[in-house]
C-alpha cells in the first residue's frame, strides 16, 4: 500500500517538476550585482511606459519615445529616429519612427540586433507585456552588459520598433529602408501574448533551425522553454511579429521570446504593470543576457542551414536536440523492438493475444470519447455562458481551471474504463495496445509534423515498461514509476500550451493528449487496487473545478466584461446609429442600443480589418451630431493618353486616429500615392488589384498628418472611393454624454471601439 502511496505521489510530483521548471522561482532584486539582469530595476521603466495607452499618434506615444531616447542615451548610447510612410501586407500605411541605437564591435561582422516594439494595441491597452516587458529586458539588460565595460566582436544594433500592433510597420520600414538592416546577422525578439506564464522560445527562420538550435544551446540559458513542435505549430499559423519582416524581407534569422499566460490580458486595459507576472520577466532576463553573452561574440555569418534538428526542453537536461534524419530510424528501431518483446511476451506466455486484443478497446474508447468532450466542449460551454463569446481571444478568465477540469474528467473515463477490462495477470498484455497507438501515431508525426517526433522518446520508455512487464509479473511499482517520469516531463506541459495559447476552442488537444498519455501510465496503473474507486475519486475533483468555474464564470470587477460601443455617422444618408460589436449586451451598452437593438443594418455587412474578422451585431438610430463634412479638394485632374491622373487632398474636419478607404473592385488603379509614398505595382502594372473587403489601406494618423493621395485610372473610369475616418474618443467628446464604464467592464479588444465613425463617398465622374 505504501509503495503505491509513494507512486502517486511521485507521478504527482512529476506533472508539478514539469511545469514549475518552466520558470525561475527567485526575482533578481533591486540591489543585485550590477553586472547582472534585475527584474527590480526593468521594473522601473515599465512603471513609467506603461502609465497610459501609448498607440501609434496618439499623445503619450510621443511621451514613451521621448522617455526611450533617454534611456538609451543615459546608457551613454547614441540614437537616432527613423521615420517614414510604409505599407505593409496587413493594408496598413502609417509614419513608424524606431529608436536605435549601436554599438560598435571589435570586427567588421555581422551584427546581433536587439529587439522589441515600444507602441501598445489602439485603443485601451496600456501595453506593459506587449511590449513593454521587452523593451524594458532590452534596456536593463543592456545596462548589466555595458557595466562589464566589454567591447562586443559583434556590433550590437538596438530597435525600439514602432507601429507593430498595426501590421509590423516599423520593422518593415527598418528592413527595406535602413541601410544598417544589411549588417544584421541575427535578432533576438521579446514579444508577449499575455502577461504571465513561461516564455517560449520560437524561431523564425527561412532555411533549416541546426545552427540556430545549436547556438541556442551553446548559450545555454537556464530556464529554456523551447520545442520543435511548437515551431512547427508556429510556422503553420498567420500570427506574425515583427521579426517575419526580418525573416520574409531580409532573409535574416533570429528568434521570438514570448509569453502567452492569462491570454485574457492580451490587447487590453489589463495589460498593466501590476499584472504583469514578475516571474515571467526575470525568465525574458534569463533569455537576453547568456544570449547577449554569447551571440554578441559569435559568427553570425555562419547562422544559415539546410537541415532540422528535433528539439525539446525537460528538467535537469535543459535543451535536447538531435537532427531530423534520426526521425524514421528511431520510428523503425521502435517499432522492430515493439514487435520482438510481443513475439517474445507471447513465447513465454506473460503476454496473452486475447488480453491484447481485448485491451484496444479501452483505448480506443477513450479516444472517442474524450474527443467528442473536447470537440463539444466549448460549443457547449458558450451555450450556457454566452458572456464567454465577449473575449474575443477565446480563453475566459476561468480558463485555466476548465483545462484542469477536462484533464481530470479525461483521466477520470480513461480510469473507469480500463477498470473494466482489468485483470491480476493482464497487465502486460494491456500495455501493448497504448504502444501500439503511439507508434502509428509517432509514424504520421514522421510524415507530416516532423517537429513533434520527440513524442518517440516517451515511447521508448514505455518498450522498457512493456520489457520489465515482460520478464517480471510483479516489478517494483516505483521502478515503473521513474519509467513515467520521460512522458510526463515532455508532454504535460502540452495539456495546458495549447488551449492558453489557441484558446479554450482547442480543449480537443488537452482531453486527447491527457488520454494518450493515461495510456503510457498503464505499466503503474494496472497495479493499482480499486481502480472504480480512483476513477470516482476524479470524476469529483473534474466536478468540483467546473463548479468553481462556474462559480466564477460571471463578469466583476476583476475579471471585466469586454464590451463595444461605437457611434456611426453615414455623411451620405445624413443617418446616425449606434453599434456594436457585442452578442451579450450590458447595462452601459443598453442605455445606447437598448434592450431590443436592431440586426439588420448596413453597418453589420461591413468587415473592417481586424484580427477575427469580428463584424458589429447590433444597432440602433442615434441623433445626428453637427459634424463637419471631410474636406476634399482635387487638386490635379489631368488626362494623357488613356490614363486620367489625379491628385487628392482629404482632410477630416476634426482630430481623428485613423482614415479608411475603400473601392469597388471594379475600379482599377494603375499608380498610386500615398504622402508621398509609392505602392508599388503588380506584375500586370495595376495597384491595390487584389484586395480584400474592397479595402484599399487603412491610414493611422502621425502628427495630425492629413491624406493626400495620388493616382491614375483609365480615362473613361468612373471611380468610387467609400471613405472613412475614426477618433478614439467617444467618451471624452463634447458632442457626447457617454459615461465611463462600470469597473466590471474595459473596452474590448481587436475592434474599432469607443470610436465616432464618420462615412463620406468621394466620386470622381
Amino acid at each position: 500500500m505504501l509503495k503505491k502511496v509513494f507512486s502517486i505521489i511521485l507521478i504527482i510530483a512529476a506533472i508539478y517538476w514539469s511545469f514549475s521548471a518552466l520558470l525561475p522561482s527567485n526575482i533578481s532584486s533591486i540591489d543585485a550585482p550590477d553586472s547582472t539582469f534585475s527584474t527590480q530595476r526593468a521594473l522601473i521603466h515599465l512603471k513609467e511606459i506603461s502609465k497610459n495607452p501609448h498607440y501609434v499618434g496618439s499623445p503619450d506615444h510621443e511621451r514613451v519615445k521621448n522617455y526611450l531616447v533617454k534611456a538609451l542615451q543615459d546608457l551613454g548610447l547614441e540614437t537616432e529616429i527613423q521615420e517614414g510612410y510604409i505599407l505593409t501586407d496587413w493594408g496598413t500605411i502609417t509614419k513608424p519612427k524606431n529608436i536605435l541605437a549601436r554599438i560598435k564591435g571589435l570586427e567588421n561582422s555581422k551584427a546581433l540586433m536587439l529587439l522589441s516594439h515600444y507602441d501598445s494595441k489602439s485603443h485601451a491597452s496600456l501595453g506593459a507585456s506587449d511590449a513593454g516587458s521587452g523593451v524594458v529586458t532590452i534596456l536593463e539588460g543592456l545596462r548589466a552588459y555595458l557595466h562589464e565595460n566589454k567591447t562586443p566582436k559583434n556590433d550590437l544594433i538596438i530597435m525600439f520598433s514602432d507601429a507593430e500592433e498595426l501590421g509590423l510597420n516599423g520593422a518593415s520600414l527598418f528592413v527595406n529602408k535602413q541601410p544598417w538592416a544589411q549588417d544584421v546577422g541575427l535578432v533576438l525578439n521579446f514579444e508577449a501574448r499575455g502577461s504571465g506564464g513561461p516564455s517560449y522560445m520560437l524561431m523564425e527562420t527561412n532555411g533549416g533551425n541546426k545552427a540556430l538550435i545549436s547556438g541556442f544551446k551553446a548559450a545555454n540559458p537556464q530556464y529554456p522553454v523551447a520545442n520543435s513542435l511548437a515551431y512547427s505549430v508556429y510556422k503553420k499559423l498567420p500570427n506574425d511579429t515583427d521579426l517575419t519582416r526580418f525573416r520574409e524581407d531580409g532573409n535574416i534569422e533570429g528568434f521570438n521570446f514570448a509569453f502567452i499566460d492569462d491570454h485574457f490580458d492580451y490587447h487590453t486595459a489589463l495589460d498593466t504593470y501590476e499584472r504583469l507576472d514578475r516571474n515571467t520577466l526575470e525568465h525574458q532576463g534569463s533569455y537576453l543576457m547568456p544570449l547577449l553573452h554569447y551571440f554578441a561574440d559569435a559568427n553570425l555569418n555562419n547562422l544559415k542551414s539546410d537541415t532540422d534538428d528535433i528539439y525539446f526542453n525537460v528538467p535537469l537536461f535543459k535543451t535536447v536536440t538531435y537532427p531530423y534524419s534520426w526521425v524514421f530510424p528511431m520510428l523503425i528501431i521502435a517499432i522492430l523492438i515493439f514487435i520482438a518483446l510481443v513475439f517474445y511476451g507471447i513465447n513465454k506466455r506473460t503476454l496473452n493475444s486475447k488480453h491484447i486484443a481485448i485491451g484496444f478497446l479501452p483505448g480506443i474508447a477513450a479516444l472517442i470519447i474524450n474527443g467528442g468532450i473536447g470537440y463539444f466542449g466549448w460549443k457547449i460551454l458558450t451555450t450556457i455562458y454566452p458572456q464567454y463569446n465577449e473575449i474575443l481571444q477565446g480563453f475566459t478568465y476561468n480558463g485555466t481551471t476548465y483545462i484542469l477540469a477536462f484533464s481530470l474528467l479525461s483521466a477520470a473515463i480513461c480510469m473507469w474504463l480500463y477498470n473494466k477490462v482489468y485483470k491480476p495477470e493482464n497487465t502486460a498484455s494491456l500495455v501493448v495496445p497504448p504502444l501500439f497507438l503511439w507508434l502509428v501515431i509517432c509514424g504520421v508525426i514522421a510524415f507530416q509534423l516532423k517537429g513533434a517526433s520527440f513524442f518517440i522518446i516517451p515511447v521508448y520508455f514505455g518498450l522498457i515498461s512493456l520489457f520489465v512487464l515482460v520478464r517480471q509479473k510483479h516489478p517494483s511499482l516505483i521502478l515503473m514509476t521513474f519509467l513515467l517520469f520521460p512522458a510526463l516531463l515532455i508532454l504535460s506541459p502540452f495539456v495546458k500550451m495549447f488551449p492558453v495559447g489557441l484558446g479554450l476552442k482547442t480543449i480537443i488537444a488537452t482531453t486527447i493528449l491527457v488520454s494518450l498519455i493515461f495510456s503510457l501510465c498503464i505499466g503503474v496503473f494496472g497495479f493499482y487496487r480499486y481502480k472504480n474507486r480512483w476513477s470516482y475519486i476524479l470524476f469529483i475533483l473534474a466536478f468540483c473545478c467546473f463548479v468553481s468555474a462556474h462559480l466564477n464564470a460571471d463578469f466583476n470587477e476583476e475579471h471585466p466584461k469586454p464590451n463595444s460601443l461605437v457611434y456611426y455617422l453615414d455623411m451620405d444618408k445624413n443617418e446616425a446609429i449606434w453599434t456594436t460589436y457585442d452578442k451579450v449586451l450590458d447595462p452601459w451598452t443598453e442605455a445606447y442600443l437598448t434592450d431590443s437593438p436592431d440586426e439588420n443594418h448596413d453597418i453589420s455587412k461591413i468587415t473592417f480589418a481586424s484580427k477575427y474578422n469580428t463584424n458589429f451585431t447590433y444597432s440602433k438610430k442615434a441623433n445626428i451630431k453637427p459634424f463637419k463634412e471631410t474636406y476634399v479638394d482635387i487638386q490635379k485632374d489631368t488626362i494623357i493618353g488613356e490614363s486620367r491622373y489625379l491628385k487628392l487632398f482629404i482632410s477630416p474636419q476634426r482630430v481623428v486616429n485613423r482614415m479608411d478607404l475603400y473601392a469597388d473592385s471594379t475600379n482599377v488603379f494603375t499608380s498610386f500615392n500615398v504622402n508621398g509614398l509609392e505602392i508599388e505595382k503588380n506584375k500586370a502594372g495595376f495597384v491595390f488589384s487584389e484586395r480584400e473587403y474592397n479595402r484599399l489601406f487603412e491610414y493611422y494618423v502621425v502628427d495630425n498628418k492629413f491624406l493626400e493621395i495620388e493616382f491614375s485610372v483609365p480615362k473613361n473610369q468612373k471611380t468610387t472611393f467609400t471613405f472613412y475616418d475614426m477618433s478614439f474618443d467617444l467618451l471624452d467628446n463634447d458632442l457626447f454624454r457617454v459615461e465611463e464604464r462600470p469597473n466590471e467592464m474595459i473596452p474590448k479588444p481587436f475592434v474599432i471601439n469607443d470610436a465616432v465613425l464618420l462615412k463620406k463617398t468621394i466620386v470622381i465622374e
